[in-house]
C-alpha cells in the first residue's frame, strides 16, 4: 500500500509540474513575435541547431530577412504545437524546417520514425494552408549523442532523412540536403565542424548557409 501511495504521489507531483510549465515554450519568442512588423522572407523552425545558428551568425538572418525560431532540446511535437504562433502568425513567404534529431534522441520519450514524419507533414500542411512555402531540411549527421551515450543514431538519422526526402519529392516540396555535405565515414559530424559531434560551429554553419542560399 505504501508503494502505491508513493507512486500516486509521484504522478500527482509530475502532473502538477507539467501543468505549470509551458511545454512547447510559446513564451520564448512571444515578445519578439509581437515586435515584427515586416513580412519575413523565411522563418527557421527547429531545435538547438537552429537556435544557435541565429545566435552565432545574426547577420546572416538580418541580411536575408530571415527569422530564427529554434528552441534547444525541442522535438517535432513541440514545434508543431507552437507553429501557429512562431510561424503562421508572422506571415513569412517560407518556413525552413529542420527537425527530428531530438525525437531520435528520445528527448520526449520514444517516437517512431513514422510519427516524427507525420509531425513534419502536419507542419507542412499548416504552412501550405496559410500560403507559406515549406522547405524541408535533412537532419545533420550524428554518430553519438553526449546526453544519450547508449545510443548510436547515425542510421536512424539517415533513415529519417530518406523518409523526409521522399515525402518532399512526392509533394513537390523543396528539400535541402545538409547531411551529404557534412557526414564523415562514421556517419557523424566531423569535429572540425562540431566539437560535440552534433552542434555546428561557424565553419559548419558556413557550409550550411552556402547550401541553403544556393538551393532556395
Amino acid at each position: 500500500m505504501k508503494r502505491i501511495l508513493l507512486s500516486l504521489l509521484f504522478v500527482a507531483i509530475a502532473a502538477t509540474l507539467l501543468a505549470q510549465s509551458d511545454w512547447a515554450q510559446h513564451d520564448r519568442y512571444a515578445a519578439n513575435n509581437d515586435s515584427i512588423t515586416a513580412r519575413p522572407k523565411a522563418v527557421f523552425m527547429g531545435n538547438s541547431i537552429t537556435d544557435n545558428w541565429a545566435k552565432f551568425h545574426p547577420e546572416f538572418f538580418v541580411e536575408n530577412n530571415f527569422v530564427g525560431r529554434g528552441i534547444s532540446g525541442q522535438v517535432t511535437s513541440q514545434m508543431l504545437c507552437r507553429f501557429q504562433s512562431d510561424v503562421i502568425a508572422l506571415r513569412p513567404k517560407m518556413v525552413i524546417i529542420m527537425a527530428g534529431t531530438n525525437d531520435i534522441a528520445q528527448n520526449n520519450g520514444y517516437i517512431s520514425h513514422e510519427h516524427i514524419l507525420q509531425n513534419i507533414q502536419s507542419m507542412c500542411e499548416l504552412a501550405k494552408q496559410n500560403r507559406i512555402h515549406p522547405v524541408l531540411c535533412s537532419c545533420l549527421p550524428a554518430a553519438a549523442f553526449k546526453w544519450r551515450p547508449e545510443m548510436k543514431p547515425a542510421e536512424d538519422i539517415k533513415r529519417l532523412n530518406e523518409m523526409i526526402k521522399a515525402y518532399a519529392k512526392a509533394n513537390k516540396i523543396k528539400y535541402i540536403d545538409y547531411h551529404s555535405a557534412l557526414v564523415d565515414e562514421h556517419g557523424g559530424l566531423p569535429k572540425k565542424y562540431a566539437a560535440d559531434g552534433v552542434h555546428p560551429n561557424m565553419d559548419g554553419y558556413a557550409i550550411m548557409e552556402q547550401i541553403l542560399i544556393n538551393n532556395l
